[in-house]
């Protein structure tokens, strides 16, 4: 436990100021920027890391609140795809550490870091993630030992933040990979294969696959060997350029609307804000009903100051229940049960992980609040 604080702390920037924090902030989206991430969680992990550098931005530092529904909305991906993620790539790796899960109208609070020393380790072995730029290194099927991509990307994540949660880059749609390719075209215009390789750590296959999409939809061009985008793609306008062949661009896009509905996607992301709006008035019924069978707290005045009444509690501790360290003994095995403690008045306590106070404040806060009803009575 110390030598998981002691690295906690270390790896904490302290914050002299707003000016600094920005800086910090920018120094994070260069490093984002430039990280490789190979594969289809590396790029969906992309598309999480960025959303919560949106969410760190408006926060004004690398601390900052966020659901997990809020997440997934602003990345455009679902919550299960959201949870292997953070398992998988984003914790693993150092990027982000939940300092506190989210209770109630309150998200998880989260400090946004800078990875782990290895920035192109492997994240968690997980079936299928592997791809074809990941061939298994045996010389004797004449495989090359090396990943295909390089190992430095260079992107504009600003523009993946912005464009990441229209349907037309959900499952099925676009995809992240077209996604990424945007984004180092845009980082730097006019790049041959071989440079789009490296720059967006795609691999060539799927590199293929997603040129192919965006130029079906006039999003992309290619003169020669180099590939630009089109004047108006940022806002999912394609457009035919003269010298371009009559098959080669069935119809130009005409919004990223558009493009989602000639792939089957559109609405994905209305549907999946109406569904947590639905989970969360769901979740404050669950903690309104639980609230109602709490009794309302017994405050009296006294000098101007409100005095808490404590309320009864019939949890009184046998004699025989007690045991030493102030644990008590199960009357059926005869052991102690971890859980319960015996507070100073005789009365038990419950230790929860939701609880933040340790027994002793528990203990003391019940003893003060007697002691003042007593006194004021």
């Amino acid at each position: 436990m110390w030598a998981s604080a002691s690295a906690a702390v270390s790896s904490t920037t302290v914050l002299e100021s707003r000016h600094h924090a920005y800086e910090v902030l920018a120094a994070l989206r260069d490093r984002i920027e430039t990280t490789p991430w190979r594969g289809e969680r590396g790029r969906t992990a992309l598309r999480v890391l960025r959303a919560h550098l949106n969410f760190a931005e408006i926060a004004g530092g690398p601390l900052h609140h966020a659901s997990e529904r809020q997440t997934a909305e602003e990345a455009g991906i679902s919550r299960t795809t959201l949870r292997v993620v953070y398992e998988t790539v984003l914790k693993p790796r150092g990027w982000l550490r939940r300092l506190r899960v989210g209770h109630g109208r309150e998200g998880s609070t989260w400090y946004l870091a800078e990875g782990s020393a290895d920035r192109h380790s492997t994240p968690v072995a997980q079936s299928r993630f592997r791809t074809t730029q990941y061939p298994p290194p045996d010389l004797a099927l004449e495989e090359w030992p090396t990943s295909e991509t390089g190992t430095t990307a260079d992107l504009d994540s600003t523009v993946i933040g912005r464009l990441m949660g229209h349907d037309a880059f959900a499952h099925r749609g676009l995809g992240g990979a077209a996604l990424v390719v945007i984004g180092a075209l845009h980082a730097r215009p006019a790049q041959t294969v071989a440079e789009l390789v490296g720059s967006s750590s795609v691999s060539r296959a799927t590199l293929y696959r997603a040129l192919r999409r965006l130029a079906d939809h006039g999003l992309v061009h290619h003169s020669g060997e180099t590939w630009t985008l089109a004047p108006h793609a940022l806002e999912g306008f394609g457009d035919r350029p003269l010298e371009a062949a009559a098959e080669e661009i069935s119809e130009p896009a005409r919004g990223w609307d558009a493009v989602a509905a000639r792939h089957g996607t559109a609405g994905v992301a209305s549907r999946r804000k109406a569904v947590h709006a639905a989970e969360r008035a769901a979740y404050q019924r669950a903690l309104e009903r639980l609230s109602e069978h709490r009794s309302k707290a017994v405050v009296i005045v006294r000098d101007g100051r409100q005095i808490v009444v404590p309320a009864p509690r019939p949890d009184e501790v046998p004699t025989a229940w007690h045991a030493p360290d102030g644990c008590v003994l199960d009357p059926v095995t005869g052991r102690a049960v971890p859980d319960w403690r015996i507070a100073t008045d005789g009365r038990l306590i419950l230790i929860t992980p939701a609880d933040q106070r340790s027994y002793d404040e528990l203990a003391a806060a019940h003893a003060e609040a007697r002691s003042e009803w007593e006194s004021a009575a």
